[in-house]
């Protein structure tokens, strides 16, 4: 037996457990509620400052014009306008920043959070958009989808249960 064989192995070495041993990811630490909560915060915050700039320069909300002259027409197309431009520029903030290789928005960021496949695996851009429109179930049922995170045992609210996503610390 010659120890600078390459194929020679020490009797009760395996190669193959030493790599497992090393190589195996460290146990998910889990978002809390109150981390998650204080993401939604932060995320909100920029959203609303973007949306108040957007709308000022677009002039995306109501115009004294269309509500002076009450035609309901134009009351619903502005209604319609000022609802569904923002209702697009949050999905995208969401869906982007949390399938990026960031995997997380400003807000989790900012707290050390990101969203992972149940893997601990990035998610993709169409994973990222039903998790956030998922967040709509989550809010209709009197926001109990988002209370899950605080009896779940992998803090999962319910996008994250319908979508497979975890919101881990970096």
């Amino acid at each position: 037996m010659n120890e600078n064989n390459p194929n020679y192995q020490q009797p009760g070495f395996n190669r193959q457990q030493q790599s497992n041993l090393f190589n195996e990811a460290p146990p998910a630490v889990y978002g809390t509620f109150w981390e998650r909560l204080g993401a939604v915060l932060i995320d909100g915050v920029i959203l609303g400052v973007a949306g108040a700039v957007l709308n000022n320069i677009f002039g995306l909300g109501f115009s004294r014009e269309v509500l002076y002259n009450a035609d309901t027409g134009a009351i619903y197309a502005a209604y319609w306008k000022s609802n569904s431009v923002p209702l697009v520029i949050q999905w995208l903030y969401f869906a982007l920043m949390e399938s990026s290789a960031k995997q997380a928005t400003l807000g989790k960021m900012a707290l050390g959070l990101k969203v992972t496949g149940m893997n601990g695996q990035r998610i993709s851009f169409l994973n990222a958009t039903g998790r956030y429109f998922g967040k709509i179930i989550s809010a209709i049922i009197v926001f109990i989808g988002f209370l899950m995170v605080l009896w779940d045992d992998k803090k999962q609210a319910l996008h994250d249960k319908m979508a497979g996503t975890l919101v881990v610390k970096k």
